[in-house]
């Protein structure tokens, strides 16, 4: 089946659900929090969307300033479509879109961590992430 891939086209919060239900990211994302993820949809300034028919079977929702740094923050693809070439063809869509020079940053599922070096990332040693405010240590503050 053919695969059709749309730049900001619009979808809905059961779609995104939906989709992410299939693949190994539904486990890490807030699926049973419609707000949370209609705010994920309105505040990403780039969505690649892919399409089988009327079925969504992929989106890449990245945040970026198109110039610098574009951090692709949900790569999903639906399990009964995965191993199409629709991931790197989401990736290549959303690269598509920056300007030249303009570095892909993403964090990988513990289950694709070996797909990346696959395409040609490489594993950045110094990324650190905070999950909250409560984990901010205040009293080494100078």
């Amino acid at each position: 089946m053919t695969t059709t891939f749309l730049v900001n086209h619009p979808i809905t919060t059961a779609q995104f659900a939906a989709l992410l239900a299939q693949t190994s990211l539904g486990a890490r994302r807030p699926l049973d929090h419609p707000a949370i993820l209609q705010g994920m949809l309105d505040n990403a300034n780039l969505l690649i969307t892919a399409w089988q028919g009327e079925t969504l079977v992929g989106v890449a929702r990245s945040v970026t300033d198109f110039h610098f740094c574009c951090y692709l923050s949900d790569l999903a693809v639906a399990e009964s479509v995965q191993g199409q070439g629709i991931g790197k063809a989401l990736i290549r869509e959303t690269f598509l879109q920056l300007q030249p020079g303009c570095k892909l940053i993403l964090l990988a599922a513990p289950q694709a961590v070996a797909y990346y070096p696959k395409l040609g990332f490489s594993q950045h040693p110094s990324a650190w992430v905070m999950s909250s405010l409560d984990e901010l240590v205040l009293d080494e503050l100078a």
